[in-house]
């Protein structure tokens, strides 16, 4: 398949996506309605609800199965509100000035609404969930959420903690990341009405590329200029990423103690920064977490290998490798 039809289908699926988010999104209050839309409607990749749509669509019949299309992109946004919660979350934890490239809405509307709002679009996740009336959907989104929850917290405890191991900062980002991408697919698996081999194929693809989306987020924290946010937020705010975790491991003792330094200056100039960035790429730190992406991207892309061929497993396919190119 052409690389300009693979854009073309996804471009349609979003479309879609979009139109659901809108029309669901119906406070009787404007206030909720325009903090929401702020956050919802400011860039996102909508990565989340076209997965789930996609799982589904892999084991449906197009011709016969039209009449669940609906259902499927109702379903689909639910995770898209899930994660806009934690958005508004982090912003106030991390006290962000900005996101996706604009101010953070707790710079315009204050901490405490912007809480609330995040409390909002969670329940308004769990009450589109519970209107499904199918418990498999719910077990797996409120698992999900639970889980969730645990990674923000664990991100708390161990901000500070420059003794973090691969495994601990995995642990942080299955919960904080890869557990909601799993879901999606689990749960659009289950829409699609998948067998329970092909649903753990779903899940399993879902929580790799989890994995990698994560790990390469945090690799363009430091190199890229296009995500919107300030180049190299997270070190600048004590952050303890793979790049790091790499880079410390493989430090000579003299720049290990540079590093963690640089780390633990509260008042960190961009001068600063780009010497713990030179410091991490000369320490492979840049390289070693590439690779660990790309280790889950072939992990994602193998879980597929039950899955018979088809247009939509080609898409899955496409999204695993556009994961390692994005610059945002």
């Amino acid at each position: 398949m052409e690389k300009a039809q693979i854009l073309e289908a996804i471009k349609a699926e979003l479309t879609h996506i979009e139109k659901t988010l809108k029309f669901y999104l119906n406070s009787h209050y404007p206030f909720i309605n325009q903090v929401s839309e702020y956050i919802i409607f400011s860039g996102g990749k909508r990565i989340r609800p076209l997965l789930s749509v996609l799982s589904a669509k892999l084991f449906l019949d197009s011709k016969k199965d039209l009449k669940n299309e609906a259902l499927i992109y109702q379903t689909s946004i639910i995770f898209e509100y899930l994660h806009a919660a934690t958005l508004l979350h982090d912003d106030v934890v991390d006290s962000a000035e900005f996101r996706r490239g604009r101010k953070a809405a707790r710079n315009l509307w204050g901490n405490q609404a912007t809480i609330l709002v995040g409390d909002y679009l969670y329940a308004k996740s769990l009450r589109i969930a519970s209107s499904l009336k199918n418990s498999e959907l719910m077990e797996v989104i409120t698992e999900t959420t639970l889980l969730m929850s645990e990674g923000e917290i664990l991100q708390l405890l161990n901000l500070d903690n420059t003794s973090l191991t691969v495994k601990d900062y995995e642990e942080v980002i299955f919960r904080k990341t890869a557990v909601l991408i799993s879901a999606c697919c689990e749960v659009g698996s289950i829409l699609g009405g998948a067998n329970l081999k092909e649903r753990k194929a779903l899940k399993e693809y879902g929580k790799a590329l989890g994995m990698a989306f994560q790990i390469i987020d945090d690799l363009l924290d430091y190199t890229s200029l296009e995500t919107g946010k300030e180049l190299g937020k997270d070190f600048k705010e004590g952050k303890v990423t793979l790049p790091l975790i790499y880079a410390l491991e493989n430090a000579l003792p003299e720049e290990k103690k540079r590093l963690l330094y640089l780390l633990k200056n509260q008042n960190t100039s961009e001068k600063d920064f780009l010497e713990a960035k030179f410091l991490i790429e000369k320490n492979k730190g840049f390289l070693e977490t590439l690779k660990r992406a790309k280790y889950y991207v072939n992990k994602a892309k193998e879980s597929l290998h039950p899955i018979p061929e088809n247009f939509y497993k080609t898409l899955l396919l496409f999204i695993s490798d556009y994961l390692l190119e994005r610059k945002k």
